[in-house]
């Protein structure tokens, strides 16, 4: 996955390699950098309406984001319907961890509550927004069809890509072997720890589920420096540290993909981890909730 950013704008775009490829398509994961808020330190690209950040600042950045995101086509044919000035439109959801998925031809009269878009329509932008959850673009490039996906566990539980992929085919005929996914910037397996609990729900769903999680024993400095202090009359003769569970989210739903016939080679990941990179991207956990929110974004040229 390629950065690429513009000089005028410093907007800073991430983009999957096998998707740049596809004449007709725009797509792109925005990061935090080269926007207008400051809520989240200055010139930050957040494209949620957050309780923090100003809807002034977010509409700008939305308007920037996505025309830059037009822009990038170069000669192409543009996306947007109005004037030179004027930004795509754009399709969102109310995101609420579900396997909810909305087909959509034409810019919705009411607002969308769900975690995933489908659409085969030409000049529209479907967009995902995450700050940890990883945002899924699945590219049909023969039927010319496109989705985008939300999946955070919950999501990734209720399979939202393999059933994302599933209304693809029925509303488009698309086929596992044509399509192309571009998995974006999330939370990584070496960050991303969880309970017992979710380890129980995937094991419970999941064939795989081994190949999916790994766990770290905890370490405390003053146990191993004074060991004796922490022996009890309890088998193996002192207390045991839990161990840390972490779960991998990106072959979770890569797994998924696999699974319903997507060839490996037709699957990018971004290498990028929020957690290990809030300087660069948005991160729920490592920003301890106050954090705005980046885009996936997908749409069709005209």
């Amino acid at each position: 996955m390629s950065n690429r950013v513009s000089k005028q704008s410093k907007l800073n775009i991430l983009r999957a390699t096998q998707l740049s490829n596809v004449p007709w398509l725009v797509h792109g994961f925005s990061t935090r950098e080269g926007g207008f808020s400051r809520a989240y330190g200055g010139g930050a690209l957040n494209l949620g309406f957050t309780k923090e950040d100003s809807e002034t600042a977010v509409e700008r950045n939305r308007s920037a984001f996505l025309l830059e995101l037009d822009a990038a086509g170069k000669q192409r044919k543009p996306l947007r319907n109005g004037g030179s000035g004027t930004p795509p439109t754009l399709v969102t959801l109310r995101q609420v961890h579900s396997d909810i998925i909305h087909f959509v031809d034409a810019p919705p009269q009411s607002g969308l509550v769900g975690d995933g878009l489908i659409t085969a329509t030409p000049g529209l932008l479907l967009g995902i927004q995450t700050a940890d959850c990883l945002p899924i673009i699945l590219v049909d490039a023969k039927q010319r069809a496109i989705g985008v996906f939300h999946a955070g566990w919950r999501g990734t539980i209720k399979r939202i890509v393999e059933k994302g992929l599933g209304r693809m085919r029925f509303h488009f005929g698309s086929r596992p072997r044509d399509i192309q996914a571009a998995i974006g910037p999330g939370i990584h397996g070496c960050c991303y720890e969880v309970g017992e609990e979710v380890r129980t729900k995937f094991e419970s769903q999941f064939s795989y589920a081994s190949k999916l999680f790994h766990e770290v024993e905890e370490s405390d400095p003053v146990r191993e420096k004074y060991p004796m202090l922490f022996l009890t009359a309890r088998a193996p003769g002192h207390s045991i540290l839990p161990k840390k569970i972490f779960l991998d989210l990106v072959e979770a739903n890569r797994q998924q993909l696999l699974a319903v016939g997507v060839p490996a080679e037709n699957i990018e990941a971004s290498p990028l981890c929020t957690n290990c990179r809030p300087d660069l991207l948005f991160s729920y956990r490592a920003e301890k909730g106050r954090t705005g929110r980046m885009m996936g974004v997908v749409g069709i040229r005209l």
